[in-house]
């Protein structure tokens, strides 16, 4: 479960906050402004989260490495034409 808090409440209730988190993996959205700044996940879940942010970087650089000699509008026309070309087959599925 997601508990979205504000960082006054969360400061005043943070023993309570970790045990949902620790106990319960439950996850705290700290909201400061009414504007979510930061939240509280436990630890196991945040080392996936890591895990998964590493994957995405080296990901990421494969592909840079990849396109490093595509000009960057051809790049993004392709993105584009791509992008266009799911969201009408997704159209297609979806009235079936």
């Amino acid at each position: 479960m997601i508990t979205e808090t504000s960082a006054v409440t969360f400061r005043q209730n943070l023993g309570e906050m970790l045990n949902l988190v620790q106990y319960r993996h439950d996850s705290v959205v700290i909201n400061k402004d009414g504007k979510p700044v930061a939240a509280l996940v436990d630890a196991q879940l945040f080392e996936r989260i890591r895990r998964m942010q590493s994957r995405f970087d080296a990901l990421c650089q494969r592909i840079e490495a990849g396109f490093s000699k595509v000009p960057e509008a051809e790049g993004m026309a392709e993105i584009d034409a791509a992008v266009a070309q799911d969201r009408q087959a997704q159209r297609q599925v979806l009235a079936g």
